[in-house]
């Protein structure tokens, strides 16, 4: 967010960096308040990403089930991935990450919703975008994966069923309860109110934009 989208109610005095890591970067804000106290806020600040929910002819979503360090346990997840390369338009980032994680492409990219994952902490913003028409990449042209992806395994589920199990609480990653039940809702709309691919984005305005190919 530039000085200009800041609320002026909320002046931000000064801004001290703390932690500089590989992905996140964490910084105290001094806050002055609407009452004219002044208040010390942490805020983790992330580069973004992307996820898709690939829908096949079926009505089958493509997930990734992966290991996540921070809670020890495996989840079904959509494919997503970090805005880590500069310059890299959202839409082709979320393309090459399903490619990537999925062994997939797609010939239709509209966009699902767009999420502040944690704006209490973090000024995170993931876009995910659903993908239709998928294709197979061929074996010849699979990516090689590392670190927790070297684990990662991919399955297909049924949009309705994978609804349900959210109300369960079966599944529990944010961005893809968000982009399940967005996608059922939009379903029943027959997608008529989806967004193309490269719509502005507010959060990201330096991410929207046409894929170059």
């Amino acid at each position: 967010m530039s000085p200009a989208d800041q609320d002026p109610a909320f002046e931000v005095l000064s801004s001290e960096l703390r932690f500089t890591g590989n992905v996140i970067s964490v910084r105290t804000d001094q806050v002055r308040m609407p009452d004219g106290s002044v208040a010390a806020r942490e805020v983790v600040v992330h580069p973004g990403a992307v996820a898709i929910l690939a829908l096949d002819a079926d009505d089958q979503v493509v997930l990734v089930r992966q290991y996540r360090h921070p809670i020890h346990q495996h989840l079904l997840e959509l494919p997503a991935g970090l805005l880590d390369v500069d310059g890299e338009p959202a839409l082709v980032g979320a393309q090459r990450e399903l490619y990537e994680e999925a062994g997939l492409r797609a010939a239709r990219w509209s966009v699902l919703v767009d999420l502040h994952t944690s704006p209490g902490m973090t000024d995170e913003a993931i876009r995910v975008f659903l993908a239709r028409d998928l294709t197979e990449v061929g074996s010849d042209e699979r990516f090689a994966a590392e670190h927790e992806e070297v684990t990662m395994t991919v399955e297909r589920r049924p949009l309705d069923h994978l609804a349900a199990q959210v109300l369960t609480g079966e599944l529990t990653n944010a961005t893809t309860v968000a982009g399940i039940m967005a996608a059922t809702w939009a379903r029943q709309r027959d997608w008529q109110d989806l967004r193309p691919p490269d719509a502005a984005w507010p959060a990201r305005p330096d991410r929207a934009g046409h894929n170059p190919s």
